[in-house]
C-alpha cells in the first residue's frame, strides 16, 4: 500500500512547466498538437516537451501513440455528443446525432482525419453506439437491421466527416471545379456546361446533409415496408 501510494504521489507532481500529468492534460495536449502540426505532431517527444514532462512519464497513461490515438478518437466522440439527449423521433434524433459528430469532426479536420476511422472501444465509442442501437430498436427495427443500420449511419457520418476534414485541412483540388470543368465547352461536354455553376457551388461544399437525407429516407421505407 505504501508503494502505491508513494507512485500515485509521483504521477501527480507537476512536470517542469508546472502541469499535474493526467489522461485528460495528456489527451487535450494531443489534440492541440494534431491541430497545430497535423499526425505528424504526435510524436511522443513532441508530447513530452509540450507538457515540460519526460517523454517516458506518457507510458504510466497509455500503452503507445497507437493507444492515445484511440483516447483522442473517443474525446471526439465524447464532446460531440455532450447533451444530446435522443428525442423520441427516430429520425429527427438520428439526424442531430450523425450532425454532431460530423460537426465535431470539422470542428477539428486534422484531429479528424488521424482518428474517424478508429474503433476506440472506449467509453464515449460505447455510450454512442447504445445510443444509436437504442434510437433505431425503439424506431421498430429488429436487432439484426438496428446493427446493420447503425453500422452504415456511422460510417456514412464519419465517411463524409473524413473526406471533408481532408478538404479543410489543406486541400486545393476544389479549384477545378472553377478552373477547369467551368471552362469546358458545351459543344465537347454539354452536361457539365449546363450543370456548371451548380456543379461548381455543390463540389465546393459538402453533400453530407443530401447523403444523410437520402440515408434517412431509405430506412424510413424499409419501416413502412415491414409495417405491411
Amino acid at each position: 500500500m505504501a508503494a502505491e501510494r508513494l507512485g500515485a504521489q509521483r504521477r501527480r507532481r507537476p512536470t517542469r512547466s508546472g502541469t499535474v500529468l493526467s489522461h485528460d492534460v495528456i489527451v487535450a495536449t494531443a489534440i492541440r498538437l494534431i491541430d497545430l502540426h497535423g499526425a505528424d505532431g504526435l510524436s511522443v517527444r513532441r508530447l513530452g516537451t509540450a507538457l515540460g514532462a519526460d517523454p517516458s512519464a506518457l507510458y504510466r497513461y497509455f500503452k503507445g501513440t497507437d493507444d492515445l490515438v484511440r483516447a483522442v478518437a473517443d474525446e471526439l466522440i465524447g464532446r460531440a455528443l455532450t447533451g444530446f439527449v435522443p428525442g423520441e423521433e427516430w429520425r429527427a434524433a438520428l439526424t442531430e446525432m450523425g450532425r454532431r459528430v460530423y460537426a465535431a469532426c470539422l470542428a477539428r479536420p486534422r484531429t479528424a482525419v488521424l482518428t474517424a476511422a478508429r474503433v476506440t472501444g472506449r467509453a464515449h465509442e460505447i455510450g454512442t453506439v447504445e445510443v444509436g442501437l437504442g434510437i433505431l430498436r425503439r424506431a421498430g427495427f429488429g436487432d439484426d437491421e438496428a446493427a446493420r443500420n447503425y453500422h452504415a449511419f456511422i460510417d456514412l457520418t464519419l465517411g463524409y466527416a473524413m473526406l471533408d476534414a481532408a478538404a479543410v485541412a489543406g486541400s486545393a483540388d476544389t479549384r477545378a471545379w472553377a478552373e477547369v470543368y467551368a471552362e469546358l465547352p458545351a459543344a465537347t461536354h454539354p452536361n457539365i456546361a449546363a450543370c456548371a455553376a451548380e456543379l461548381e457551388r455543390s463540389m465546393s461544399g459538402s453533400a453530407y446533409a443530401v447523403a444523410q437525407g437520402f440515408f434517412l429516407d431509405g430506412l424510413t421505407l424499409e419501416l413502412e415496408r415491414g409495417k405491411k
